[in-house]
């Protein structure tokens, strides 16, 4: 009998220790990730970088400053971010209207292989142009922190706002709507 005592207390202390454990990396993951919250993209009001890309799976490359008069909205992305995936449709859904009125849609995706790229833009089948930031170039520029992160740029160049985190269908629509250049 207190060999059966004695399993039970060293599985106790195991578990005990796993728990310990668990909840010290889930700490660590928080702290981490609050440091990271303060690393702000580019202010509102600043002057918008400029940068080069290429268009995924292609030769042609897209630069900012190509866009000067336009709105232009930023999206930083990847495969494997969650709220990215809900977003991706509303900003296909809303495209061409936006479109059509100078404001281009520009999604970075930060991954690093294109296998998993591709798959995404052929299981979506979006139609704006995708840039591919492999070495993080424009994400450090953009000191970009946490993903979807995304800028609003007016004509004039200047981030007019800046949103960290997923967009909803409406969200989308009236912060396009701030940055389309008058007519």
């Amino acid at each position: 009998m207190k060999e059966s005592t004695v399993q039970k207390k060293k599985r106790r202390l195991i578990f005990r220790s796993a728990m310990l454990a668990v909840m010290v990396g889930l700490i660590i993951f928080a702290l981490v990730s609050n440091l990271n919250d303060d690393k702000n993209v580019v202010a509102e009001g600043e002057q918008a970088p400029d940068f080069e890309l290429k268009k995924f799976g292609t030769d042609e490359t897209v630069s900012l400053s190509d866009l000067e008069g336009q709105g232009v909205m930023i999206n930083f992305w990847a495969t494997y971010c969650e709220p990215c995936k809900e977003e991706m449709p509303y900003m296909e859904e809303i495209y061409s209207k936006y479109k059509d009125k100078d404001v281009e849609i520009l999604a970075i995706n930060l991954d690093a292989t294109d296998l998993v790229v591709r798959r995404f833009l052929d299981r979506y089948g979006l139609s704006f142009p995708i840039l591919h930031d492999k070495n993080g170039q424009v994400m450090d520029q953009y000191n970009v922190g946490r993903i979807p992160s995304t800028l609003f740029i007016n004509p004039d160049g200047e981030v007019e706002e800046q949103v960290v985190g997923p967009l909803t269908l409406e969200k989308l629509d009236g912060y396009l709507e701030e940055i389309t250049p008058e007519t």
